[in-house]
């Protein structure tokens, strides 16, 4: 197994592995271009994310700055919109519905690490996919933490860090993030 089937099958890998290190600078040059751009130049973004995204449906809207580790790892429905900021880190599948909304400054991260400093020490690191379900709005500065799944018609409060799965039509919020009430 190659490093990087090893990394989206959920197990140790090292991110040093050369094809990686190639895939995130192929990422850092489109995301580079791609906030360098005016707001006119719509269908040149358009153009980047889709070559940048693993894939990304119609009416999808990000703005700059936006970052990510891989974008190839990223599959984003139908009128997806991410604000200012948004940052994914996708050394898993990142599995966004229609109708999703980012806040601005949202994160999203599938990286982690080995809790035992010695794996760490030698480089490897471990990663767990998310998935956040159609119509989910995400409040600004929420942090999404490795191995969740946001329920559909789910709203996500500013601020929060979601550690663990939440269900659909809820509204959660807090760190650690919580069902408040169901919609």
């Amino acid at each position: 197994m190659t490093e990087r089937e090893i990394m989206l099958a959920g197990e140790l890998y090292l991110a040093s592995d050369a094809e990686l290190v190639e895939m995130r600078r192929r990422a850092r040059r489109l995301t580079r271009v791609f906030n360098a751009t005016s707001e006119e130049a719509t269908a040149q973004r358009s153009e980047l994310l889709q070559e940048l995204f693993g894939a990304l449906g119609p009416g999808a809207e990000i703005e700059p700055l936006f970052r990510c580790d891989y974008g190839s790892f990223i599959f984003a429905g139908e009128r997806f919109y991410a604000n200012f900021g948004c940052v994914i880190l996708d050394c898993a599948p990142v599995r966004i519905g229609d109708g999703v909304l980012l806040g601005p400054n949202v994160q999203i991260y599938t990286a982690h690490h080995p809790l035992d400093a010695d794996i760490r020490k030698a480089g490897r690191e471990l990663a767990s996919p998310i998935t956040i379900g159609d119509n989910v709005w995400v409040g600004g500065g929420a942090i999404i933490l490795p191995g969740v799944t946001i329920g559909e018609n789910s709203v996500i409060g500013a601020g929060s860090v979601v550690t663990k799965s939440i269900p659909a039509g809820v509204v959660a919020a807090g760190n650690p993030c919580r069902v408040l009430r169901e919609i």
